[in-house]
């Protein structure tokens, strides 16, 4: 017998599994923005306005996150 996925569960679902993922690949981009942090900048006129560190890794996350739903 087969059941029907409810919308609102399968969302949640998805979602869980977005987070369970953000909080698997976090760590990682954030050594990344660390180490790119660390790396001297090109010289231009002007300085680009910079974010935290931990805002750069939650960017770098959550924009290749939806890579892996890709399928």
């Amino acid at each position: 017998m087969q059941r029907s996925l409810n919308p609102v569960s399968r969302l949640h679902q998805d979602a869980v599994q977005f987070r369970l993922i953000l909080a698997a690949t976090y760590p990682f981009f954030l050594v990344a923005a660390c180490v790119h942090r660390l790396m001297p900048a090109p010289a231009i006129g002007i300085a680009p306005q910079r974010r935290s560190v931990f805002a750069e890794a939650r960017s770098m996350a959550v924009s290749a996150i939806p890579f892996v739903f890709m399928g």
